[in-house]
Formats: structure tokens, C-alpha cells, sequence
């Protein structure tokens, strides 16, 4: 079983809206940090939001237009993206971050926003 599989993505014309999901009852620990991140082509892999027990945070291109969640009860991490840009055009992953060991990723889901 993966253990973090999004789904979500798809077309959306500009200024549109999606939810993307990521489910998470694969891991075998309970993280305290998740994040989500967004690969265009030819572009490293980049951070857009992170949610810990304490914090959340955004890169400066998404703050106020995109909201990182969890739901504990149903083990998945959401992110609401409103008033979707072209730019915004990207693969988004899911991350579980861990120290001294490799991170966790999903499989990633395409994210296209054009007219």
C-alpha cells in the first residue's frame, strides 16, 4: 500500500478552484508535519504549504489564495486553492518530511490551469 496518494487534480480555467487530497492511513507512524509541494516542467520541486501540530505556513505566491488541512479522523491532507493562475500549472506532491532519513512523497497529481 502507498503510503500518500493524492487526487484532485485536474483543468481549470483561470480564477477557478480545486481541492486537492491526500490520503495518508498508508504510513506506519504518526507524523507531526505535512506538506504540499508543486513541480512545474523543467523547475525544481518546490514548497507551496506546510501544517504541523503548531504552525501553518505558505510560500508568498499562494498566501491568501490556497489553505492547507488535515483531517485526523478521515487520515488525509487537503489543499484549498482558489483564484488559480496559470502560473499554478504544476505537479502537486504530498510530503511527510523525516530527519536523517529520506522523506516520504506521493505519486503526484496534475494541476492545469488554463483557458
Amino acid at each position: 500500500q502507498a503510503q500518500l496518494v493524492e487526487s484532485g487534480g485536474a483543468l481549470v480555467q483561470p480564477g477557478g478552484s480545486l481541492r486537492l487530497s491526500c490520503d495518508t492511513s498508508g504510513l506506519h507512524f504518526t507524523a507531526t508535519v505535512y506538506a504540499w509541494y508543486r513541480q512545474s516542467p523543467g523547475k525544481q520541486r518546490t514548497l507551496v504549504a506546510r501544517i504541523s501540530n503548531s504552525a501553518i505556513t505558505y510560500v508568498d505566491s499562494v498566501r491568501g489564495r490556497f489553505t492547507i488541512s488535515r483531517d485526523r479522523a478521515k487520515s488525509t491532507l487537503y489543499l484549498q486553492m482558489n483564484n488559480l493562475q496559470p502560473e499554478d500549472t504544476a505537479v502537486y506532491y504530498c510530503n511527510v518530511p523525516r530527519l536523517g532519513i529520506p522523506d516520504i512523497w506521493g505519486q503526484g497529481t496534475q494541476v492545469t490551469v488554463s483557458a
